[in-house]
């Protein structure tokens, strides 16, 4: 085998252009293939980086303290332990007296002990941290807690790593003394959340769930839990446990449903990954076929060579094995380019790939390794039992009579059947990018039912101690808002607890409905919670009557916008305006419709989402905290140091501004994963189509060799030049068409996978595939181009001395 490859390297280094051809395109395709499946073993394959990751399972609904201990006392027979999380942000003061903004993480004491995660310093929550059934529960929101668990970067960033803080209290409100830090968690702890692509760093300070049972606060849905199947135990099993459990609790608690944490995390985003592999292992066929057209060709080349071999002694195995490792040769060095090439590649997709869960732990691991090496393995005996078949049954008597050992050379079937699969393949991917475009084309024109450009948003984030009093919280508002509204080249300001696209998804919704319906068909929609002037900032469009005012902005006030799709569904065929409606907040709540606005996209472009109730904030009188919108003169981005100014002087030192952007952002950040799936099945789609143009160059340039004499005997019998060119013109899209024919079979079969990436289009649009047609036959004809020029410029007296 070693004197094989020796020989085989000797090979390549007479034939360079080969060589570099083939290694080349063998990396296209493993590298490609590598970064892909890099990413698609990060988000899908690995496990969550925690204890017992297989058996981790979470509740589909956020739920209350009393339901919390509820669970953990009625489901102990399926769950081996069960724990609750939140994670929320605050303003905590600093030991200079300054505003910091962190996270915290509010978990009872056995969260960290399930999940498997160790304190690199001090020690962990202990069940006494937590607050007996027996003892009241503080007031809400949580307090600051009487021990705290810092997160690694948080220590190295806020204490520089000193060990010398623990026992000590971080700073409270009002120089009370806060919690007594009482640990330090593991460095590379991160908290992946259910519905929350983008990990979180867990929080910055962890404090128990001091809380207990809490019954008064059964409402109070907060908490995301999460617990571990007992070994043997299904998920079905462990559900029925839990619908036992929560019966109790009544038609107006929330219903639980067990997932898989896994599962939950990473289910939305599998159609899209597997569609991307299943690209770019065509892309990795397609490649191998174009690698196999040029051995071949170079086997027809070395036919007599072959030849020669077998009428010394050579066994048809001999001849095979050499050119395995010629194949061997070649799909190594493409592997080895390959794997380098993803390593470039991952760094590049890191930059545009869309948040995706665990994306940070995309890397070339073993698995990648194994991934690389195995195609390359399976390439080796493709490529080199193609030819490997073909020389094992020579016809030795006509080779060795040939001259020049290329003339009158059969086996032309094999190659050009390879060109075929391949114009197949490409075609299907072409087919794939070109539905992902005309889905992006779609996608930037879906009405938004709001203007986004010139507008600047940020999240305000404070401290809620003394804005408790509604009509103190409401003039803190107001001031901030005609603060804003002062700003030179401020032409609108407004506010929502959500503006479009700034939130993680569409949550549960509310049910609502009429007098005129019965009970029984309530239907859901959103309730976005909106200050006066916030249609007037993102200039959504009035359909009828008019939006909030100041006065209107009041707790007393029961008065609703809705949008005109629940308008039309609520009151069909007449006016809203007016009209009452009752929404379940949770008790059946009658408001008033005062106006009617055109439907907004608010947590996705792509799904047009549920109905739309607004309400006002003074209604709630909830927090401080909110996104704001202001819609300005010029550039949005240069007002950013303005706002911050204005908002310092309204609440100083307690108010943060964080998530600061333009709205324009927000919807590119909308738009990134249409895009991010677009580039690469594009990229694919461009290099397969290369690839094939370049495997039907080759093929019809092999046979104008072979069909030196040929055309020289036609063109001596008066064939014109542009005979000969139709010829082999003819020859190429005869290929080219059956393979666009079988190309177009499977695309409708296999662009059904794709269906839940597209927006605006079925799977089969027409359109798309008659012009994906009549760009792959003018690929194709450019191909021809050149052989058929070159058949056609001909001699045919050298052609005939030739033979």
């Amino acid at each position: 085998m070693l004197q094989d490859l020796t020989y085989a390297a000797r090979i390549l280094r007479k034939a360079p252009a080969f060589g570099v051809t083939a290694v080349v395109t063998i990396a296209l395709g493993v590298g490609a293939a590598a970064v892909v499946f890099s990413v698609t073993s990060a988000v899908l394959l690995r496990p969550l980086p925690y204890k017992n990751s297989g058996r981790l399972v979470v509740a589909n609904d956020l739920l209350s303290n009393a339901c919390f201990y509820d669970l953990r006392d009625g489901a102990r027979a399926a769950l081996e332990d069960i724990a609750a999380v939140m994670v929320f942000r605050a303003i905590v003061p600093r030991e200079d007296g300054a505003a910091e903004r962190i996270s915290k993480g509010f978990v009872t004491t056995n969260f960290f002990r399930m999940l498997g995660v160790h304190t690199l310093l001090g020690r962990g929550f202990m069940d006494a941290d937590g607050l007996p059934h027996g003892r009241p529960p503080p007031p809400w929101p949580p307090p600051q807690g009487s021990v705290a668990i810092l997160s690694h970067d948080y220590f190295m960033r806020r204490y520089g790593g000193n060990p010398a803080v623990l026992g000590h209290y971080m700073p409270g409100p009002e120089a009370a003394p806060g919690p007594q830090i009482i640990g330090v968690l593991q460095p590379g702890f991160k908290l992946y959340l259910p519905g929350q692509p983008v990990p979180q760093p867990g929080a910055d300070v962890w404090i128990p769930n001091d809380r207990g049972y809490d019954e008064a606060n059964r409402g109070g849905l907060m908490l995301l839990v999460t617990g571990v199947l007992r070994p043997g135990v299904t998920l079905a099993r462990a559900q029925s446990q839990v619908d036992r459990v929560s019966a109790a609790w009544g038609s107006d608690r929330p219903s639980v449903r067990l997932e898989s944490w896994h599962e939950v995390l990473v289910g939305e985003f599998r159609p899209a990954l597997l569609a991307l592999m299943g690209a770019v292992l065509f892309l990795l066929l397609i490649a191998c076929a174009n690698v196999a057209n040029l051995l071949l060709v170079r086997a027809s080349v070395r036919e007599r060579e072959l030849a020669v071999r077998t009428a010394l002694g050579a066994r048809a195995w001999r001849i095979a094995r050499q050119l395995l490792a010629e194949a061997f040769l070649v799909c190594a060095l493409g592997t080895l380019s390959g794997v380098g090439l993803a390593w470039v590649g991952i760094r590049e997709l890191l930059k545009l790939t869309p948040g995706l869960p665990r994306l940070d732990t995309v890397s070339i691991d073993w698995r990648v390794l194994a991934f690389a090496a195995l195609a390359g393995i399976v390439e080796t005996v493709i490529l080199g039992s193609l030819p490997g078949w073909r020389a094992s049954r020579p016809d030795i008597l006509r080779m060795l009579r040939a001259a020049g050992g290329t003339a009158h050379q059969a086996g032309r079937k094999l190659p050009s059947a390879v060109v075929v699969a391949e114009v197949a393949l490409s075609f299907v991917l072409l087919v794939g990018a070109g539905l992902m475009f005309r889905s992006f084309l779609e996608l930037r024109r879906v009405r938004l039912g709001y203007d986004p450009h010139g507008v600047l948003t940020f999240l305000a984030i404070g401290d809620a101690q003394g804005f408790q009093e509604p009509p103190r919280r409401l003039a803190f508002l107001r001031e901030l808002q005609d603060r804003l509204r002062a700003i030179p080249g401020v032409r609108g300001v407004g506010a929502a607890l959500g503006l479009p696209l700034h939130v993680a998804g569409p949550g549960n919704g509310i049910q609502w409905s009429t007098a005129q319906m019965p009970p029984d068909a309530a239907r859901t929609a959103d309730l976005p919670t909106v200050l006066p002037g916030y249609f007037e900032t993102l200039h959504s469009r009035i359909v009828q009557g008019r939006t909030f005012t100041k006065a209107d902005n009041a707790a007393a006030r029961n008065l609703a916008v809705i949008d005109e799709s629940l308008a039309a569904k609520a009151f069909p065929g007449q006016s809203a305006l007016g009209k009452r409606i009752a929404v379940a907040i949770p008790d059946p709540t009658w408001l008033e419709v005062i106006g009617v606005v055109e439907h907004q996209r608010l947590s996705s472009l792509a799904d047009p989402g549920r109905d739309q109730i607004f309400m006002m904030d003074g209604f709630w009188g909830m927090g401080i905290s909110r996104h704001w919108a202001l819609r300005t003169a010029g550039d949005p981005s240069q007002y950013a140091a303005a706002v911050r100014a204005a908002v310092a002087q309204a609440a100083p030192g307690r108010l943060a501004i964080t998530e600061m952007q333009t709205m324009d952002a927000a919807v590119r950040r909308a738009q990134a994963a249409t895009r991010f799936q677009l580039l690469l099945i594009g990229l694919f789609a461009a290099i397969a189509a290369l690839l094939a143009g370049v495997g039907l160059y080759g093929v019809l340039s092999s046979a104008v060799r072979r069909r030196t004499a040929e055309i020289g005997i036609r063109m001596a019998l008066g064939a014109p030049p542009a005979r000969i060119f139709r010829l082999v013109i003819g020859e190429g899209l005869a290929l080219s068409s059956l393979g666009i024919v079988i190309g177009l079979a499977a695309a409708f079969a296999l662009t059904r996978g794709i269906a839940g990436m597209l927006v605006g289009i079925t799977p089969t649009d027409p359109a798309t595939f008659a012009v994906i047609v009549a760009f792959f036959l003018v690929v194709a004809a450019a191909a021809c181009w050149l052989p058929a020029s070159r058949a056609a410029g001909l001699d045919p007296a050298a052609s005939l001395r030739e033979e």
